[in-house]
C-alpha cells in the first residue's frame, strides 16, 4: 500500500513547540479515523446515562437500570459489531464474585468486565494491545448505588470512545490482537482494571501496551473558566512501579546510563503523541511526567503495578463540577455529570487519536531484538545493532534520536540494516530503534542496552 508523504521531521535546532511535525500516514488509518463519529459517540454516551445509575454496586437483575443493564447494552453493542468481523471477533462479559472489603464494598458484588476480542491475523504474532474505559458511575456519596448518577463524562466519555473504536476497527484487519474493554469498579478501587491486570499476568498474555480513557470529553473547567478543546493530557508514570520490588539491578542501570525517562508507560505516550497528532489535525497531545493527578487514580495503574506499559488520556482541563456530584443547582450553578456539558467534536478527536495509535501498533511488526549500543571505546560517534524482530514482514528499522533533555524523538532515519553508526556522540544523545513494515507503521521504539564487553 502506497503512502501519502506529508512532511519530514524538523530538524532538532527549533523550537519545542514545533519539535515533531506529520511524517506520513497510512491510507488505511487515515480512513478508520475518519469514520469515528461526534453523533456516534453522543449516541452511545445518551444510551449510557439511560440506566439512571451505573454504580458497581446497583442492581444486576432489573434490565433497564442499574450496573447490570448497561453492561447487558454495551455487550448486545459489541456482539452486533462482532458481526462485521469475519469471525475474528468475539464478545463476552468477565464475571466474578467480589467478597466486601471493609471499604467501598460493603455487600458480596457481582462483578462483570465487558471485553470484545478483535484476533490479529498472524498466528505467529501474540502481541495484545488493550484500550479500556470504566463504566460504572457514582454521585457525591461513593456508597450512594441508588440516586441517579449519569456519568455521561467520568466515565461514559472513555466507555464510548470503546464502543465506538469497537464500532469502526472490527471491520479492519491487524496483525496483532487488540482489546476493547469497558471495566467495571473505578470508583470502588479500580477493581475491574486489578482483575484484568492480574489476569493477563496469569495467562502470560503478550501485552505491549494499555490505553486507559477516564474523563475525555470535556472542553472546560471551573475556577478557571479555561474553554479549549484543542489539547489532550497523556499520563505515564517515570521509573516503573515494578521496580519497586526488582533485585535485579535494574535500577542501577537506569541512574547510571540516565534512562530515567523512558521506561515503558514514558515510551508508550512519547508514541501516542506522535502517531496521535500524525492523525488527528487541531489537536495537541500533552504529555504530563506523572502517572496520574493529585488525590486520583485511574485504570492504567494496576497494569503498570505488574510491568505493563499503561498510560492515561485525559481532557486537559477537568470541570469538578460535573464530577462525582449530586445531581443539583446551589448558589445559582448546576452539578452533575450530564451530557450536555460535553463537547462531542472532543471526544471525537480523543477517540481517534485512540485510533491511530492502536491500529499503527497493531499493524505494525513486533519490535526489534537484542538492541544493542556499542560503549566499549571513546569515541564521538555511536555504533547501534539489532536483530531482526521473531515475527511480522518488515521493510526496514528506524534509528530515533533526541538530545538528553529533549521530551520527543528528534530525528528518525531509516536503513534497511541490522546496525547503523551515526556522526552523533553516544553521550550527548539517547537513541532507539523502530522496526518498519512494509506499509510504513512503527512498532513500539527499543533502547538499546548497553554493550560492555
Amino acid at each position: 500500500m502506497k503512502k501519502a508523504v506529508l512532511s519530514v521531521f524538523i530538524a532538532s535546532c527549533i523550537s519545542p513547540v514545533f519539535a515533531q511535525t506529520i511524517l506520513n500516514r497510512d491510507p488505511q488509518i487515515a480512513d478508520l479515523v475518519s469514520q469515528v463519529s461526534a453523533d456516534s459517540l453522543r449516541a452511545h454516551v445518551s444510551g449510557l446515562v439511560s440506566f439512571g445509575t451505573r454504580h458497581t454496586l446497583s442492581t444486576t437483575a432489573d434490565p433497564r437500570k442499574g450496573i447490570g443493564a448497561a453492561r447487558n447494552w454495551i455487550l448486545g453493542k459489541f456482539q452486533q459489531y462482532a458481526k462485521q468481523s469475519g469471525g475474528r471477533m468475539t464478545a463476552q462479559l468477565d464475571t466474578w464474585t467480589l467478597q466486601p472489603d471493609g471499604r467501598r464494598v460493603d455487600k458480596p458484588a457481582d462483578m462483570g468486565n465487558v471485553m470484545a476480542t478483535l484476533k490479529g491475523t498472524d498466528p505467529n504474532d501474540t502481541r495484545v494491545f488493550i484500550v479500556q474505559g470504566h463504566m460504572d458511575s457514582r454521585v457525591t456519596n461513593v456508597m450512594n448505588r441508588e440516586s441517579d448518577a449519569p456519568g455521561a463524562n467520568d466515565d461514559g466519555s472513555g466507555t464510548a470512545a470503546v464502543i465506538e473504536l469497537c464500532r469502526v476497527m472490527s471491520k479492519a484487519q491487524f496483525s496483532a490482537t487488540i482489546v476493547f474493554v469497558t471495566l467495571t469498579g473505578e470508583e470502588q478501587g479500580l477493581l475491574g482494571a486489578e482483575h484484568l491486570a492480574e489476569r493477563a499476568v496469569k495467562e502470560k498474555w503478550n501485552l505491549e501496551a494499555v490505553l486507559n480513557n477516564d474523563i475525555m470529553g470535556s472542553n472546560h473547567s471551573n475556577e478557571t473558566g479555561i474553554i479549549d478543546n484543542t489539547r489532550l493530557r497523556v499520563f505515564s508514570e517515570g521509573l516503573p512501579a515494578s521496580l519497586l520490588k526488582d533485585s535485579t539491578g535494574r535500577i542501577g542501570q537506569i541512574r547510571q546510563f540516565g534512562n530515567e525517562n523512558d521506561g515503558k508507560a514514558r515510551t508508550l505516550a512519547r508514541y501516542l503523541k506522535e502517531v496521535g497528532e500524525r492523525y488527528v489535525e487541531n489537536l495537541e497531545v500533552v504529555m504530563v511526567y506523572r502517572n496520574d493527578r493529585y488525590l486520583r487514580g485511574g485504570d492504567h495503574t494496576p497494569f503498570v503495578q505488574r510491568g505493563f506499559g499503561a498510560v492515561r488520556l485525559t481532557e486537559m482541563n477537568e470541570n469538578y463540577d460535573h464530577q462525582h456530584q449530586d445531581l443539583r443547582t446551589q448558589n445559582g450553578t448546576e452539578f452533575g455529570d450530564y451530557a450536555k456539558f460535553m463537547d462531542f467534536e472532543y471526544l471525537r478527536k480523543n477517540t481517534a487519536v485512540n485510533l491511530a495509535t492502536l491500529a499503527n501498533l497493531a499493524k505494525a511488526p513486533v519490535v526489534p531484538q537484542q538492541v544493542t549500543i556499542d560503549v566499549r571505546n571513546l569515541t564521538n560517534s555511536t555504533a547501534l545493532y539489532w536483530q531482526a524482530p521473531k515475527t511480522g514482514k518488515v521493510k526496514g528499522y528506524y534509528v530515533l534520536m533526541r538530545e538528553t533533555h529533549w521530551p520527543f524523538w528528534q530525528k528518525k532515519i531509516f536503513t534497511t540494516k541490522l546496525g547503523m553508526t551515526l556522526p552523533y556522540s553516544k553521550d550527548n544523545y539517547y537513541f532507539a530503534v523502530q522496526s518498519v513494515s512494509e506499509d510504513g507503521n512503527e512498532s513500539l521504539p527499543v533502547l538499546p542496552m548497553p554493550n560492555l564487553r
